[in-house]
């Protein structure tokens, strides 16, 4: 309804341009009607004037109406990145900021009214001193606003002492910021289920926040006809409600939505730009794209893999070779986080424990593979 409105509004603006363009150009149409129409007595030349200006009217604001769409959209998308751009700026930094500008663009207007009188120039100089002095003003509050305010709290505040705390409205320290700091969850860190578990061990602050979408995705999928995705859906569900009833961590649901948008992953970026959240995700390309746009990523997969145990080559370990290998008398036993063990000479093993020496480590972004061998002669054993 407002969108309609507003591409009414525009086509009047139009319309209304268009008639204060076709009065400016009647000393150039005017002699043309004359021409034409003198013959036919004054009152068809008044018809005739404003037929021309009903004309030109009409086709402005069917024109603006035309192009009201348009214009709409672009404002849209420009409001937007402003948007965006505000919200990268701290608080303290865009309030000082915006002083500044004020200070500056008064200080300017008050230098300019000495201008007025010089000839051809005078009128433009306030205009070239505003954006001087209000560029100006607005960097230098912008970097040293926040400062000298912390600064005054501190030394002014209250009793006289230096103090930092009731009257103090924003924190220039990043710890404060970084250990309250809200993690989006996505489907996929959801579903994995292991951030239950970390949430149990008390390693990870919340709150956890859980956009309205996601939770949506997660219904498709556990109504999805599938089995295998109707049963992670509820799985995700599930972990949830599990993590909700711990209450080890706060969880809460987040209801914006961005309609413009269609993709889970697109409007979790969105919102972690714009809310400045911080996103928990084990999706390997949305880690990428996320990080390109300068969303802090906090990747299950990688924090598990620098809590895998250190090994390294020469050392020897005691494993349990669980099948045979792809290549020939390869054997494949695996660590207790999962890792796989390539072990050559291991196939006479299989089933059985025995001492491995580590040859090489091969880290990819999947994961680690280790490849061992058995030296059955002195140092393996099975049992």
């Amino acid at each position: 309804m407002i969108y309609r409105i507003l591409r009414y509004v525009i086509a009047i603006l139009v319309g209304t341009a268009a008639y204060v363009g076709m009065d400016t150009l009647d000393p150039i149409i005017d002699p043309y009607l004359v021409s034409q129409f003198e013959t036919m007595g004054d009152m068809s030349l008044t018809v005739a004037r404003i037929a021309v200006l009903i004309v030109g009217t009409l086709l402005g604001v069917i024109i603006g109406y035309l192009i009201s769409s348009f214009i709409l959209k672009q404002g849209l998308v420009i409001a937007k990145r402003l948007e965006r751009l505000l919200t990268h700026i701290p608080n303290q930094e865009l309030i000082a900021g915006t002083i500044g500008l004020l200070f500056g663009l008064i200080i300017a207007n008050l230098i300019g009214v000495a201008f007025n009188q010089v000839p051809i120039i005078g009128p433009y100089i306030p205009i070239i001193l505003s954006a001087i002095f209000g560029y100006s003003g607005l960097k230098l509050m912008a970097r040293k606003g926040p400062e000298m305010y912390n600064n005054y709290v501190q030394q002014w505040g209250g009793d006289g002492t230096k103090k930092t705390s009731r009257f103090k409205m924003f924190s220039t320290h990043k710890s404060d910021k970084a250990s309250s700091t809200p993690k989006l969850l996505d489907t996929s860190v959801i579903i994995d289920g292991r951030i239950k578990e970390l949430c149990n061990t008390g390693f990870i602050e919340g709150p956890l926040m859980v956009p309205l979408f996601v939770l949506n995705e997660l219904q498709i999928i556990s109504d999805s006809a599938d089995a295998t995705k109707r049963n992670r859906g509820r799985r995700g569900l599930d972990i949830l409600k599990d993590m909700q009833d711990a209450n080890k961590v706060a969880i809460e649901v987040v209801e914006d939505d961005y309609d413009d948008l269609t993709e889970v992953d697109s409007k979790l970026m969105r919102l972690a730009l714009d809310k400045q959240w911080k996103l928990m995700t084990n999706d390997f390309n949305l880690n990428k794209v996320a990080r390109v746009q300068g969303i802090e990523v906090l990747n299950l997969n990688e924090l598990a893999n620098v809590l895998k145990p250190a090994l390294i080559a020469g050392e020897w370990i005691r494993v349990q070779v669980m099948k045979e290998g792809k290549e020939v008398h390869q054997g494949v036993a695996y660590l207790d986080d999962g890792t796989m063990i390539v072990v050559e000479d291991g196939k006479p093993y299989v089933g059985q424990n025995v001492e491995v020496m580590v040859t090489s480590i091969l880290q990819t972004s999947a994961g680690r593979m280790i490849f061992a061998r058995v030296d059955g002669g002195q140092n393996g054993q099975g049992n």
